[in-house]
């Protein structure tokens, strides 16, 4: 009986101790566990933070504008791309970085505050800097600055402004001219003088007229409307300008000579665009020509493009405006705006045609001696020449003079 109560104290002694030894090792398999799942999710949290700050990075790195992270004692954190080369920055730009430092400084205190900073190049530029502190329930995270390259929207805003004041110089010249011819002719009783203004209103108007036509010519063709490109043989283009410019040459005694080849050159252009920018090369020789003195256009092919080159023997124009002459209104001499001259939008309207078809408008000028500037335009190869039947390959077409004096 004994031995009996001692062997089942015995075997109750061994199950217990393997129940507590069961929940030991159940307690270190959940213990591992609960440290595995932590250990996991505190990776997964990793993971997730480094994507994003990935993300964030990859952001800030993409976009057109400098972007500088400094913390709460002023060190910086990050720099985008755009912002990095300010840092090494020599000259005029390391007055950039400069301004980065003292506005990150100022941000720090947490004021808002931006500055703009002049670059005079060259190029010449103009950045906006901005600074911003980083602040989160009332918890300092440090400050940001931004950098934005104001250079174009600057631009643009001074030739809009520069456009609005030259049109309503241009508009209000002929309108006011024509209010006193109109005053002037209401209250004459002389036949010969009423004829005699009744022509400066005429002419008046027509000036008025054309300034206008210029500058839907030119909106047209700056927004490029409607611009149906098709084969276009060169030779048609500029019979269609000779026949437009043909009146003022011969009012102004001017032979307008022409030299093209006996092959067709076709280019795929807007023809309508085209012929606006031959006819205002060929209008702006006659304009500036002394009469007499002829003016030459003539049409090669010059490797992949077809290029137009009119040719005068007339003012010339100065080596310090051959650049800007194809500015929109800017003019060599104001002085023969009201002498024949135009208000300088011609030529504007020719670099636009120029761009748009992916060519390019060249000046070569000496004063006194003339100028000469060649119109190029790109050729398919599937369009590059197409010959004429009534004509030989090779030959060119006599010149024809246009205007000649009678």
């Amino acid at each position: 009986m004994i031995l009996a109560v001692a062997l089942a104290i015995a075997v109750a002694g061994m199950v217990l101790a393997g129940i507590v030894a069961w929940r030991e090792h159940r307690r270190r398999v959940d213990a591992e566990e609960n440290r595995r799942r932590v250990h996991e999710l505190d990776r997964r949290h990793g993971d997730e933070v480094a994507e994003s700050e990935a993300r964030l990075r990859l952001s800030l790195d993409a976009i057109t504008q400098g972007v500088v992270v400094a913390d709460p004692d002023g060190t910086v954190l990050y720099r985008n791309p755009y912002a990095r080369p300010f840092t090494e920055a020599r000259h005029g730009e390391a007055l950039v970085e400069a301004a980065v430092a003292e506005l990150l400084a100022e941000a720090a205190q947490g004021k808002a505050v931006e500055r703009e900073v002049e670059l005079f190049g060259p190029p010449r530029r103009c950045l906006f800097i901005s600074a911003l502190p980083l602040r989160s329930e009332g918890r300092d995270h440090g400050s940001v600055a931004l950098i934005d390259d104001i250079t174009e929207p600057q631009r643009l805003d001074a030739m809009r402004r520069d456009f609005v004041a030259n049109i309503s110089h241009e508009l209000r010249t002929p309108m006011g001219a024509l209010s006193l011819l109109a005053e002037t002719l209401a209250g004459e009783t002389d036949p010969e003088v009423s004829s005699r203004l009744a022509g400066r209103v005429q002419a008046e108007a027509i000036r008025l007229s054309s300034t206008m036509d210029d500058l839907l010519e030119l909106s047209r063709i700056e927004s490029n409307q409607a611009a149906e490109r098709t084969p276009v043989a060169i030779q048609h283009v500029i019979a269609d300008a000779l026949s437009r410019v043909k009146p003022a040459a011969e009012d102004r005694q001017i032979p307008v000579e022409t030299v093209l080849p006996a092959l067709d050159l076709v280019v795929r252009a807007d023809r309508r665009q085209l012929t606006s920018a031959v006819f205002n090369l060929l209008d702006n020789a006659v304009k500036y020509s002394e009469a007499h003195r002829p003016v030459r256009v003539l049409a090669r092919l010059a490797d992949d493009r077809v290029e137009v080159e009119v040719r005068d023997h007339g003012y010339g124009i100065p080596p310090r405006h051959q650049d800007r002459i194809f500015e929109r209104f800017y003019q060599v001499d104001r002085a023969r705006e009201h002498t024949g001259g135009g208000v300088g939008l011609g030529l504007a309207i020719v670099r636009h045609v120029a761009t748009n078809h992916g060519g390019e408008v060249r000046v070569e000028s000496t004063q006194g001696q003339g100028s000469r500037f060649t119109l190029a335009v790109p050729v398919s190869e599937k369009d590059r020449v197409e010959e004429s039947p009534d004509e030989e390959p090779g030959a060119l077409a006599a010149p024809e003079p246009v205007g000649a004096p009678r």
